[in-house]
């Protein structure tokens, strides 16, 4: 049986129940989830292993990578240059970035960049890994590439691209790197241990993943076999020119080995953020409230920045979505505690999340990458934070 370890207030209890159920029942190997209530953590639990192939125990300050939750500490820092007067979201992104005016895109607002709504989820021509961890290739590339819809008429995840695109205005307002901007404006006032860009004296810290296979591959499911409300999203992913295959190919090779040193020292601010559970839940604590001192964003700054600009259809994830400028809304695949929650979800299960309603501020990583409608662990969690707060 997994040893939880940490501590949890009375009243959340049923926090560390659906944790340690979540070794036992869900899959589970190594993971930490920490709550903040009102700008102080009542939980901060950790258990299991951080690396399946040694056996080395998830200990409290092991590190990992959490894929997309990186683009909640990416969208926080814009806000901030927004806040301080530095970026218009209205302003042509092209007042920051002036090769962005290439193929017509002279008139894209910043908002749409951050909202999925620039129709730049993909390049004509993917480039190499190499290039695009350097930067400025893919910057460049972006600069360059062609909407593949009108922009404003549509959004779609751009689950890649987002972060360069919105990265480097970040890195042409404020003359530092996205990265360098989260870990000298955000990290560090807080404390946090997270990384957008790992330092190699932090790489021993890091989890290993572990990828689980889907128990069916629906791709090779005959269509009528499929439940009617699955088809049109197995069809996009059947499809290799779709925009669901196509916003994550914009390397060559498309696949990325996130466990790699090199991808976990480049900045990639929509995917590579590393850190624990403890960073996100305080990140997001310090956006709705005040931290030791610390808040990220006023009041009115926080309502702009957690209002809904884009909803419906997704053009690269085929169900619906719901966006403010950066951060993932709550719909019924996305599991918060409230209507007014705001957050992002990471692939294969990570999840960070505020909900200023309730007061509440949530982390959860973990090592064991799944995907699917069998992956309840998040969602049981979050369960259990409503159930303390009733």
């Amino acid at each position: 049986m997994t040893t939880i370890n940490g501590e949890v207030e009375p009243g959340f209890e049923p926090v560390r129940e659906a944790f340690a159920a979540n070794f036992t029942q869900h899959g589970d190997i190594g993971a930490a989830v920490c709550v903040y209530w009102h700008g102080r953590p009542v939980v901060d639990l950790w258990g299991g292993v951080a690396d399946s192939e040694t056996g080395r125990p998830w200990a409290r300050d092991t590190l990992q990578l959490v894929y997309s939750a990186t683009k909640g500490a990416t969208a926080t820092a814009a806000h901030m240059l927004v806040e301080r007067g530095m970026l218009d979201l209205d302003a042509p992104v092209a007042k920051y970035w002036p090769e962005f005016v290439a193929n017509d895109k002279a008139d894209i607002p910043v908002r749409w960049l951050l909202s999925h709504q620039a129709g730049l989820v993909a390049l004509d021509e993917p480039l190499p890994l190499a290039q695009a961890l350097a930067w400025d290739p893919m910057a460049a590339a972006l600069a360059a590439q062609r909407p593949l819809w009108t922009p404003g008429t549509a959004h779609g995840y751009h689950g890649r691209t987002w972060g360069w695109l919105v990265g480097e205005v970040i890195r042409r307002v404020s003359g530092r790197s996205p990265g360098r901007f989260f870990a000298d404006e955000i990290a560090g006032p807080l404390g946090l241990d997270f990384f957008i860009g790992l330092p190699v004296s932090e790489r021993t810290r890091v989890s290993r993943m572990v990828y689980r296979r889907p128990a069916v591959d629906l791709t090779t499911v005959p269509a009528e076999s499929l439940p009617e409300e699955l088809r049109e999203q197995v069809d996009a992913w059947r499809d290799p020119n779709s925009f669901s295959n196509r916003a994550f190919a914009v390397t060559d090779p498309a696949a990325i080995d996130f466990d790699s040193p090199e991808v976990q020292a480049a900045e990639l601010p929509s995917s590579n953020g590393i850190g624990t559970a403890r960073a996100l839940a305080r990140l997001y604590a310090a956006v709705i409230g005040e931290v030791d001192g610390v808040r990220l964003l006023s009041p009115g700054a926080l309502a702009s920045a957690t209002k809904e600009q884009a909803s419906g259809q997704d053009e690269v994830m085929v169900i619906p979505s719901r966006f403010s400028t950066g951060f993932m809304l709550p719909t019924g695949s996305n599991p918060m505690t409230g209507p007014n929650a705001f957050g992002h979800t990471g692939r294969g299960g990570s999840l960070g999340f505020a909900d200023p309603e309730h007061g509440i501020a949530f982390g959860y990583v973990m090592n064991h990458i799944m995907s699917g409608s069998d992956d309840v662990r998040a969602a049981a969690l979050t369960e259990a934070v409503r159930k303390s707060l009733a």
